[in-house]
């Protein structure tokens, strides 16, 4: 653990550096830098791993920006937020020597909204990315081109934070912005369940064959 780049991270070096894969792992409110660890090693075998605690604090939880209330947010906090993660990704990649085209994102919640985030206003930072029970936080402004670009988003019916109407229109913001969006819903709540953690991994792992 380091608190190099302007965030406290976890860097867990590849097993098999010919792939070239890393993952920048978010964790939800309250988590910290040990969280996704291990569902980011199921989902990406072998990958580089580069984890960052949220640098805000919500009564002692920490997250990745402020939020004014539950499901309420300052578009500008968001936006200034994701610009430090942003410049966070680009140091890790070149402190860890890491392959700057092969760089997915892996969110939970808070960090699935950091995520889409980043991938709105930097695009090209991230070759996509996988977001669990996301919402929209941020509407970007300026309409920029994600061609190349793909998001895994995975939600849930039952979730009592998250709207169904905002996880539908995040990704109509992919799409229009023309990412290759895969949506899935899930019959559960905010809580993850094991089979799209299976079904993460089989989505990454078809980005493999598209290098």
């Amino acid at each position: 653990m380091t608190e190099d780049l302007g965030f406290t991270h976890r860097f867990v070096p590849a097993e098999d550096s010919s792939s070239g894969e890393t993952l920048i792992v978010l964790h939800g409110t309250g988590g910290d830098e040990n969280d996704l660890i291990g569902i980011g090693q199921a989902i990406a075998p072998g990958a580089a791993i580069v984890s960052p605690r949220g640098n805000v604090l919500e009564n002692g939880a920490p997250r990745f920006f402020k939020r004014l209330a539950e499901g309420v947010f300052d578009p500008k906090e968001v936006h200034s937020r994701a610009v430090e993660l942003a410049r966070f990704v680009r140091g890790a990649v070149v402190t860890y020597r890491l392959d700057s085209t092969r760089v997915f994102a892996l969110g939970y919640s808070n960090g699935a909204n950091i995520a889409s985030t980043v991938m709105f206003i930097e695009p090209g930072i991230l070759r996509g990315a996988i977001l669990f029970r996301p919402m929209l936080v941020y509407e970007p402004v300026k309409k920029n081109d994600l061609t190349g670009s793909a998001v895994f988003i995975s939600a849930g019916r039952m979730d009592p934070i998250v709207p169904a109407a905002s996880v539908e229109r995040l990704a109509e913001l992919f799409e229009a912005a023309h990412a290759e969006v895969t949506l899935k819903w899930q019959l559960s709540g905010h809580n993850l369940v094991p089979s799209e953690i299976r079904e993460a991994a089989e989505w990454l792992a078809l980005r493999h064959t598209r290098v």
